[in-house]
């Protein structure tokens, strides 16, 4: 009886210095997240990186995309889906990375988790077409060390291009904001697809050139790094 005793203070000792101790997988860990442009001539607008829980969605293809997430697609506008995650009960924190992307460059920014958030998705507008954009959907992240185990620091995630659905693909330059057009926050009144899906590039059928914006997937590389 004394020896099972013994166990049993054991075996709570363990798990009470597993969960309360700083390797804790309840514990609030610090990422950063670093992008990287994989494209010859798109340009990336400014990605916007969330940490948020296993029930919480930025998109689903084959769906609508919400009106947050079009105004990024389209004009690069980070703003509208940034408020609107402030609301959602899901979501632990947020930020937008360092300025744009050019091609074969990258950008960081910086999240925290929490406990039960543990997944990332970051969403980035590839800027010289109607509503391309980049995304990663809800990938778990490095988790932190426990007393038993411990992860890799690090992951890395290379990701297509999607299709936002909301604004029809003319590729004429008084609706894209990249290069070499310039025409933010105009939006192409011609029925789209209405649907999320895998972007079809850049065919050449209006003003931009294909043989310079087009691309094959992957667009960019996502790596999620745990600091502390």
């Amino acid at each position: 009886m004394r020896k099972k005793t013994k166990r049993i203070a054991l075996i709570s000792a363990v798990m009470s210095f597993s969960v309360a101790g700083g390797t804790s997988i309840l514990a609030q860990s610090t990422y950063v997240v670093t992008i990287r442009n994989l494209t010859r001539n798109q340009i990336l607008t400014p990605p916007v990186v969330v940490i948020h829980n296993s029930s919480t969605s930025l998109f689903s293809i084959g769906e609508e995309a919400s009106p947050e997430l079009a105004a990024l697609a389209e004009d690069g506008d980070p703003v509208p889906l940034l408020e609107t995650l402030m609301t959602m009960p899901g979501v632990h924190d947020s930020a937008v990375g360092y300025g744009i992307i050019p091609p074969s460059q990258s950008t960081t920014a910086t999240v925290t988790s929490g406990y039960r958030h543990r997944f990332l998705s970051v969403v980035g507008k590839l800027a010289t077409t109607n509503d391309s954009f980049f995304a990663v959907s809800g990938v778990q992240i490095p988790l932190p060390p426990t007393l038993f185990f411990s992860p890799p620091r690090s992951k890395t995630v290379d990701v297509p291009a999607y299709d936002a659905g909301s604004e029809a693909n003319s590729e004429l330059c008084e609706f894209i904001p990249g290069p070499p057009c310039a025409s933010h926050f105009v939006h192409d009144p011609a029925e789209a697809e209405g649907f999320i899906h895998i972007s079809n590039g850049i065919q050449g059928t209006g003003d931009i050139n294909a043989a310079e914006s087009d691309w094959r997937n992957p667009v960019a590389r996502v790596t999620i790094t745990r600091v502390d």
